[in-house]
């Protein structure tokens, strides 16, 4: 009896579990929005930056572009259809004015087709009556190289020979040892004047004009003096010009006569190297 009581008299106990559930993200929708969002923020600003970049003539050429007020052509594009233009109809319709046939119905004029074609033939052969003239000046500029070197290897080691989308040119230049000219002057050295007076022979065995340009290297004068590198390359120049005519040089076939100073090195690695110090002489070809 007591125990029964007893169990009778003990409280009941219920324990309630509480589980905290997380609240949910409302899906991916915001990422598309904060998306759209931003690449509208780049179109604008990329907006900003091109109507800032551009030109008020440019900045009307893309309003008028872009304006429907603007009228179409009048002119007919060889058909009565839509914006003047043609349909699938156009060939079995062409226009009374003579202008709406394609290509395929037009006829060709034999007179200007064989026109073109003799044309073009000529352009040929002067194109290769070109290549051989060039190919002979640039044996003729060899054969002076190589007898100079056979003779005088200090004279040949002066003479550089490339070619150009001008034509061929021949490079007169300066060494440590035995230089064109003196240091700043214009005056040329006994060598460079043996160098002209051969360089001219090989001059009489072809006719093209040919065009003369003095380089410095990037050495410059001292207290930012008036006289500078463009100065005393185009005075070297104008020294070459003078002395090729006392050897006979007919002055028509002189096209040009210029000073670089120093911006075509031929030793881009070095600019104050000895080479840059020369005389560019081009044997027109084109």
């Amino acid at each position: 009896m007591n125990s029964q009581q007893s169990v009778a008299e003990q409280p009941i106990i219920i324990r309630r579990k509480k589980v905290y559930k997380a609240e949910a993200h409302h899906g991916g929708a915001w990422k598309v929005a904060y998306a759209d969002f931003v690449t509208a923020m780049m179109a604008f600003f990329l907006l900003m930056w091109l109507l800032n970049a551009t030109t008020e003539e440019q900045r009307k050429g893309l309003a008028d572009y872009f304006n429907p007020t603007i009228p179409m052509s009048r002119i007919s594009g060889g058909g009565s259809d839509a914006l003047n233009g043609s349909s699938v109809f156009t060939e079995d319709t062409l226009a009374r004015s003579g202008t709406g046939s394609s290509h395929q119905r037009s006829i060709e004029s034999p007179a200007s087709n064989a026109s073109f074609k003799e044309a073009n033939r000529k352009s040929e052969a002067e194109n290769t009556a070109s290549q051989a003239e060039a190919q002979a000046i640039a044996d003729s500029l060899g054969s002076l190289k190589e007898s100079l070197g056979n003779e005088s290897r200090q004279l040949s080691e002066h003479l550089l020979i490339k070619m150009s989308p001008e034509g061929i040119v021949l490079e007169l230049v300066d060494t440590e040892s035995e230089p064109l000219f003196p240091v700043g002057r214009a005056v040329p050295s006994d060598l460079l004047i043996e160098l002209l007076d051969l360089v001219s022979k090989s001059f009489s065995t072809f006719e093209n004009d040919f065009k003369i340009a003095g380089h410095t290297d990037n050495r410059g004068y001292r207290n930012g003096a008036v006289y500078d590198n463009w100065n005393l390359s185009a005075d070297r120049a104008n020294a070459a010009r003078r002395m090729l005519l006392r050897t006979g040089i007919d002055p028509r076939r002189m096209r040009e006569v210029s000073g670089k100073a120093d911006t075509a090195p031929l030793n881009w690695e070095n600019p104050a190297a000895a080479q840059n110090r020369r005389i560019s002489i081009t044997i027109l070809t084109d």
